[in-house]
């Protein structure tokens, strides 16, 4: 049984930095990817941002190139997201999806599991 949980979230100010964790347990060593996604108040569930498990490559939404950072530790089998220069539009709800097979990268229909959710709140 895989098992997703996502921490890190929280109140910041535009300009500040947050770093999300997400721990994938149960998940199997062949599994394909982890993903970011994020639903804003009003606004359908997009994509952030993912990672390869086994190549380590990752792949940005264009409204955060060069401001977040995905990673991953197979070892821990934890994802992480850096994300710096964080602006008001940044918030929204995170949730880390982890992918088997692939089967596309920016849809998350093409995701298998889910966490719950973290709050990230960005406001002056």
């Amino acid at each position: 049984q895989v098992h997703v949980v996502e921490s890190g979230g929280g109140l910041v100010q535009p300009g500040d930095s947050l770093r999300l964790s997400c721990v994938v347990s149960g998940r199997t060593f062949s599994s394909y990817a982890m993903g970011w996604f994020r639903q804003a108040p009003g606004k359908e569930q997009a994509f952030v941002a993912a990672i390869t498990w086994r190549g380590g490559t990752p792949y940005y939404d264009d409204s955060v190139k060069g401001r977040f950072t995905i990673s991953r530790d197979n070892d821990k089998n934890t994802g992480y997201l850096q994300m710096n220069s964080l602006k008001p539009e940044d918030t929204a709800i995170y949730y880390c999806a982890d992918q088997v097979d692939f089967r596309g990268r920016y849809s998350a229909r093409s995701y298998d599991y889910w966490g719950q959710g973290t709050q990230v709140t960005v406001s002056s």
